[in-house]
């Protein structure tokens, strides 16, 4: 069983390249080309959603990535730093002082629900988990017999 781990700083251009590993390794690993896509898609939904956590609350923290291919599955675990706050990945429920709270930026747990809902809609199986170094995002697609 192979093992990637990736750990990457908070930024979003960063995103796109972990995009890049993560297919590269799927496809490696005997995910079937028509998969590569949603692979692609669901992590960089998981990785923006822990940038934009760790920006906000732990900018010097990395993300940090696990790939893992088997002989049945292909797994991602994405993983923030962001400790539990009664929010799936979002921020506290007060803001600091002078800061916009987070529904009023638009976003808040409906956003954090949605980006959820749209990785739940493209990976095969999904594992959402808040431990208390973070949350864990884990994901994991067929493997092609070869």
């Amino acid at each position: 069983m192979a093992v990637v781990e990736l750990a990457f700083s908070a930024l979003p251009v960063h995103v796109r390249t972990a995009r890049l590993i993560v297919t590269a390794v799927a496809r490696r690993s005997g995910v079937a080309e028509t998969l590569l896509d949603e692979v692609r898609l669901a992590v960089g939904e998981a990785c923006s959603r822990a940038v934009e956590s760790h920006q906000r609350y732990c900018p010097e923290e990395p993300v940090r990535l696990e790939l893992t291919g088997g002989k049945s599955r292909f797994e991602v675990i994405v993983s923030d730093t962001v400790p539990d706050d009664g929010v799936a990945g979002g921020p506290p429920a007060a803001p600091s002082s002078g800061e916009p709270g987070w529904d009023e930026l638009g976003a808040g747990e409906g956003a954090a629900d949605l980006g959820l809902a749209v990785i739940a809609g493209l990976a095969d199986e999904v594992e959402i988990a808040q431990t208390p170094k973070g949350m864990q995002i884990k994901m994991s697609w067929p493997v092609e017999e070869s």
